[in-house]
């Protein structure tokens, strides 16, 4: 047992020198360790127009507020889903809300509510006809915005210009700081695509469009890009 004991404190030496070697090859910074990132980007259409309808009742009656609301709503449904088309023509209830007006003397005087209903499709000729038909509610909001399928159409060419740009930048820088080539250690790819949420209109808008009975179709373009992201390490 004497000597075993003799030899403890050679051994935790070791252990502990061993350990403050990894510490220290671990706290060393990695040398060729490059981080850079390549992007690709392309104009599209935006195909997508979605308009959000609302009608607005008020009156002393809970109950008969909520039925003149539902009566408008019903209407325009009616007449919207006559021009629905799977993919082209979408149409769906939106909000539903009725709540009290109070007075001075902070009791009920009244109550005021809305309702929504939203059209949304790629037909933007048929959406805008639709808009004049509409007589039981006005346009509130309305946006373009880019659907799945036309991005999708240049995801794929973006994604694989990202990543050729990516790498050709890589071996150019490594060539420059003396490397002979380089090897990935990590890499993300992400998507951008461009927004486009229904935005509210001004009332002279509403009233225009309430007067001439039509809805103007100007959908613009929206930028999507792809970005390519990460580090090598460079290699003698």
């Amino acid at each position: 047992m004497r000597g075993i004991s003799k030899w403890r404190p050679v051994v935790a030496a070791l252990v502990l020198g061993c350990s403050a070697a990894r510490a220290l090859a671990q706290a060393a910074p990695v040398e060729g360790v490059l981080n850079l990132s390549a992007s690709a980007q392309a104009e599209v259409t935006k195909d997508l127009l979605s308009v959000v309808f609302s009608a607005s009742r008020e009156g002393a009656d809970a109950a008969a507020v909520q039925s003149a609301l539902k009566q408008a709503l019903d209407a325009a449904l009616a007449e919207a889903r006559k021009a629905a088309k799977p993919g082209q023509v979408e149409v769906q209830t939106g909000g539903f809300s009725l709540h009290p007006r109070y007075n001075a003397k902070g009791g009920i005087g009244g109550w005021q509510g809305s309702a929504e209903l939203v059209v949304q499709g790629r037909d933007m000729p048929a959406i805008a006809q639709l808009s004049g038909r509409l007589t039981s509610m006005t346009i509130s909001r309305l946006g373009y915005q880019l659907s799945r399928e036309a991005s999708q159409k240049v995801e794929a060419d973006l994604t694989a210009q990202a990543i050729a740009g990516y790498r050709a930048r890589a071996a150019e820088m490594a060539r420059q700081f003396g490397y002979a080539g380089y090897l990935v250690r990590e890499v993300s790819v992400q998507l951008q695509e461009p927004g486009g949420m229904p935005v509210p209109m001004m009332a002279e808008a509403r009233m225009a469009m309430a007067a001439d009975k039509a809805l103007p179709v100007e959908p613009g373009k929206g930028t999507v890009s792809v970005t390519v992201s990460g580090s090598v390490q460079m290699t003698r």
